[in-house]
């Protein structure tokens, strides 16, 4: 099986901490941020992964991301593509037909590959999706009806569910990527119309990396999860 991996993000958010490099490829406890992802395809038996990043950059992700279970296709993208954009162009270096796994290069996870391609094969849509519950960025306070306060509660579980950026795309979704532009703006809102999206719910550890904090959380919960293994 093949992966795509959208790897065209400049890190410009991380400011130094990203030392001039693509954020996939920013160290993060010791190893470009994206490897995680990579092995972790690799060890759910993906056998080649197909990084869309941008043009010139090529080299570099091939060589830091070579070595870990699954060969290195880096496909350059001659303009900005948007992240649909960037899908599509990975895509067309595919060796194999049927379903991909797809995914963002600056999120970690600990989502059950196969049983997400499971989930996915048994139902058939266009494409699957995980999610993952929204947690307030915000401690919250509660009332009662005398706006009495009663308790604090610091981030706290929200009734709603977040993209989390990782995907099984089938023929049909594939052929439905824009050519430029976001596939989350325009592909996925139609497919989910046609009732043609699932989702694969997901309740372990997702964390996506934007700022010098999330770097660090990164950090933490990396270490937390080495410390846990026996």
């Amino acid at each position: 099986m093949e992966a795509l991996l959208l790897a065209g993000g400049k890190g410009e958010r991380l400011g130094a901490a990203a030392a001039g490099l693509p954020k996939p490829l920013v160290p993060l406890a010791g190893k470009p941020m994206a490897a995680y992802a990579v092995e972790r395809l690799a060890a759910a038996g993906v056998a080649r992964v197909i990084v869309a990043c941008a043009a010139g950059q090529e080299p570099a992700f091939e060589r830091e991301l070579g070595g870990l279970g699954a060969e290195i296709v880096a496909v350059g993208e001659p303009e900005p593509l948007g992240r649909g954009g960037g899908l599509r162009l990975a895509a067309e270096a595919r060796r194999e037909s049927g379903p991909v796994y797809a995914l963002n290069g600056d999120e970690l996870f600990d989502v059950d590959l196969g049983d997400l391609l499971a989930a996915h094969e048994e139902r058939e849509p266009a494409a699957s999706i995980v999610v993952c519950p929204l947690r307030s960025p915000f401690g919250i306070v509660e009332l009662d009806d005398g706006d009495v306060v009663r308790r604090f509660r610091e981030g706290p579980r929200l009734p709603h569910w977040v993209n989390a950026g990782l995907y099984v795309l089938g023929e049909e979704a594939l052929a439905r990527l824009p050519e430029r532009g976001d596939h989350e703006e325009t592909t996925f809102p139609d497919l989910a119309a046609e009732g043609r999206l699932l989702a694969y719910r997901h309740e372990g550890m997702w964390l996506t990396v934007n700022t010098p904090k999330d770097l660090r959380a990164a950090e933490e919960a990396l270490g937390s999860a080495a410390g846990a293994t026996p």
